[in-house]
């Protein structure tokens, strides 16, 4: 995490700091006038009912979408991206609900896909399989998953596809890691191996935003929890300041703003 001079000395900046960030889609107002910040090493909680705006908040961070309006800032300079490589370069990788894996490939094949290594010289170059190999056991193994590098997919649990596609954030020097309902339609073994991985992303250092609908998930692994409805902010908690009654008479609108 960056560093800046203040009037007091030495101040922390936000991995990733979102002013007033609106998104249009003609007279469809999608996300309104949303502020919040994420530091290093935390887990967020994005809440909100169907059409809350998580998703379109959530592409926006991830280079999908250009805000209407607001500003976006990394380490606490501003960045305006266009596509999702450009999000990538700035340290920000996105886990989607369907996990985009290719089922007749190895676990390694598909963390490595788009990004494989090759060996040779010049146009002259193959697939180094082995380097691939033993970066993806690594990963695994910083993890702490089970998955094994020549594992097909087709033949995983769903526990393991979200270790495989979580493995991928780490080919990078991510920052950000955005996961969308990642316990989702799995078993209740599954999501506490889902959690523990989430766990470790956040013990290195890395912001983890988890959009889920399953409240007992989110309160065993966040550190904070934003909720949207509507298109806007309506609550940053802390997890200890917070229920999962109260989140939910926000999520609906029984509660008010706080």
């Amino acid at each position: 995490m960056g560093l800046a001079a203040g009037g007091e000395g030495w101040l922390r900046l936000a991995v990733l700091e979102l002013r007033h960030i609106s998104k249009h889609f003609g007279a469809i107002e999608a996300v309104k006038d949303v502020s919040f910040s994420l530091e290093a090493g935390e887990v967020i909680g994005l809440m909100g009912d169907n059409g809350a705006g998580k998703s379109t908040l959530v592409k926006m961070i991830a280079g999908n979408f250009r805000p209407s309006s607001g500003t976006m800032l990394m380490d606490g300079a501003e960045v305006v991206l266009h596509r999702p490589l450009e999000a990538r370069r700035h340290g920000i990788e996105i886990v989607h609900q369907d996990l985009a894996l290719c089922n007749n490939l190895t676990a390694a094949a598909n963390v490595f896909l788009g990004r494989e290594l090759k060996m040779g010289v010049g146009p002259f170059k193959i697939l180094d399989y082995k380097a691939m190999y033993r970066r993806a056991a690594e990963i695994f193994t910083e993890l702490k998953s089970e998955t094994r590098p020549r594992d097909l997919v087709k033949r995983m649990s769903g526990g393991q596809r979200q270790a495989v596609a979580i493995a991928r954030t780490r080919l990078s020097d991510a920052k950000i890691v955005l996961m969308d309902e990642p316990t989702a339609a799995i078993s209740v073994r599954q999501v506490a191996e889902v959690l523990n991985l989430i766990r470790r992303l956040r013990d290195q250092g890395i912001t983890v935003v988890l959009i889920s609908h399953r409240m007992p998930d989110l309160f065993a692994v966040a550190d904070r929890v934003i909720v949207m409805r509507r298109g806007t902010k309506v609550a940053d908690r802390k997890i200890a300041d917070s229920s999962a009654e109260e989140v939910t008479g926000l999520i609906t609108g029984a509660i008010e703003t706080v």
